[in-house]
Parts: structure tokens; sequence; C-alpha cells
């Protein structure tokens, strides 16, 4: 059952498009008929045949943008993103001033990880609706996957002036800030985030991490501890706290942290290597002789572990020389 809005914008684009049309038309009048069934087909979630219907419009009227539009918002639906890529991308050629068909386009695009397509057509949405927050956000994330991190900064900070009280944004910046090694201003970011939601653990995690980079490990350990208050289960949480507990020089409390991270997640290759790292340390402060084999062959057996997971990880002929030195 369609509702009064829909019926109306039915009505409205039936009147619009026969208007100038009543006198030897037909084409673009059985062109609008289907149009207005894929329309209900649509709502009634009949897709297949909703695509039938456009599909045969645009046969009888190849400039019929809002055919194409609504062409595009259904194979969206039914996952075929293709199909629906080069159906905006037809609506925008008809139309290059309609913003929901290149706003629409670049999410496709994006789907399909196709960030060059996507950037391009999220950066005429824009240039036509210069206020518009997703379109901003959106493009200043493509361009974060594209490595492009100063213009993915331009459009964060329009974003940012558009509303400067979206934590989604500052937690963008503080990610491309990171990326650009400038620690202090993702700090300001993540900052900024949890004022604004100060209950998101993984800005939490974010910050601590940014704060290791600076080597402010105190603070570091206690936003990581307040994740884990939120989130008990967050693998990642105890990894970076195993990390930071060694930087604490406290070699217990880092394999505790460290062996929760890979209870939980035992694809964790940091979590494995740094536990390694731990063991190693303690083996080198032990004065019992089997205790320190024990531990060197627990470390051994992490670092294979962590190898196993990620071979191609950096630092591996570093780590390779320690499995040779400690392995005997």
């Amino acid at each position: 059952m369609l509702n009064g809005t829909k019926v109306c914008i039915i009505m409205f684009v039936i009147s619009a498009w026969l208007m100038p049309f009543f006198s030897g038309c037909a084409g673009r009048q059985r062109a609008v008929g289907l149009y207005v069934d894929a329309v209900i087909l649509n709502e009634q979630k009949q897709y297949e045949q909703a695509v039938e219907k456009l599909n045969a419009a645009v046969q009888l009227n190849k400039d019929f943008m809002l055919s194409y539009s609504l062409l595009g918002e259904i194979c969206r639906q039914m996952r075929q993103y293709e199909k629906s890529a080069d159906a905006y991308e037809a609506a925008t050629v008809l139309n290059p001033w309609s913003f929901e068909d290149y706003f629409n386009l670049g999410g496709v695009r994006r789907i399909m990880k196709k960030f060059v397509l996507a950037v391009k057509a999220y950066v005429r949405a824009c240039e036509l609706r210069p206020d518009h927050l997703e379109a901003h956000v959106n493009t200043a994330q493509c361009y974060y996957e594209l490595r492009d991190y100063n213009r993915a900064l331009i459009y964060c900070e329009q974003a940012e002036r558009i509303d400067p009280n979206k934590s989604l944004v500052q937690d963008l910046a503080g990610e491309i800030y990171e990326q650009q090694k400038n620690y202090e201003m993702a700090i300001r970011s993540y900052k900024r985030s949890l004022e604004l939601n100060s209950n998101n653990p993984d800005v939490k995690i974010s910050l601590a991490v940014a704060y290791l980079k600076t080597n402010r490990n105190e603070p570091a350990k206690e936003l990581l501890a307040s994740a884990l208050e939120i989130q008990p289960h967050n693998s990642t949480a105890y990894q970076y706290l195993g990390y930071c507990y060694l930087r604490l020089e406290n070699v217990e409390k880092a394999i505790d942290s460290y062996s929760r991270a890979v209870e939980i997640e035992d694809r964790d290759w940091e979590a494995h290597r740094g536990l390694g790292v731990a063991y190693i340390l303690k083996a080198i402060n032990s004065k019992d002789q089997a205790e320190k084999i024990q531990l060197r062959q627990h470390a051994v057996k992490q670092w294979q572990v962590s190898l196993d997971i990620k071979p191609d990880q950096p630092r591996r002929e570093r780590l390779l020389k320690l499995i040779k030195k400690y392995s005997g």
C-alpha cells in the first residue's frame, strides 16, 4: 500500500512529464506509465519486476532520467552494484545538477571499493551541496582509502565546519592526522571526540595509541583500562595494554594482558608476537635456569604462531633471528 507522500510524488511526476507531450508522444507516455508501475513494485519489494519495467521505460525513452535514478536505487538494494552504478551514471549524464544521483553513485562505487571513481562522484556532490555533511565525510573517507591524506583532511575540515559537534568527524580527523604522523593534532581530535561521546571504547583505544606513540604511557594505560571496563572482551585493548605494560617495565602484567588478548582472538599476530617478547624479558630476568628454558620455549612458540598467522609481517627477519637465537 503506497503512502500519501509517495502517491503525491507519482502524480507530480506524471503531470510534469506528460504536460508538454500530450500531442503525439505515446512512447513517452508509456515510459511514464512503466515508471509509475516500477515505483509501486518497488514499494511492494518486487524488485525484479520493477527492474523489468524500468528497463522497458528507458528503451522507450532513453532520456528518462528518473527511471535511471530509480533503477540505480533498486539495483543497489538487490546488491547488483555494477548495474546500479551504470544507472546512476546515466542519470548524472542526463542531469549534471542532480546531487542525489552523484551522491548515490559515490556510495555504490565505494561499496565496490572503486575509490577513485567514488571520489569523483562525491566531489561533484560536494560542489552541488557545499553544506552536506555526509557527502564531505564520505569524500574524506574515500581519499583516506586512497592514502591521499592531504585531500582527505581538506574535506574532513570542511565537514567539521558544517557541524563541529559530530564525533564521527573528529574520529576521522584523528585517523588522518595519525597517518600524517601528526600525533598532537590526532590527540586533540580524539579528545574532542570523547567530549562528544565519552563512552566510545574505540576512540579511547585510538587516543591511547596516539599517547603511546608520543611516549605518554600512563595516560595510555588509563584509557585502555577504561575501554576494557566498557568492553571487557576487546582483544585490541588488551593487546595495546600488553605493549603499554612492556614500556612501563611491568612484564607480569604484560604477559597477563597479551595472554588475555590471544585468548579472546587467537589470530592476533601482534598479540602473539608481543607475548613472545614478554616471555623473553621474563626469561632474561629469571634466576631459575629451568624457568629460563621454559620461558624461552614459550616465547619461541608464540613467535612461530605469529609468523604462521602473518608470514609477511613487518620486521620478519628480526623475528626469525630471535627464534633461531632462543631455540635450542
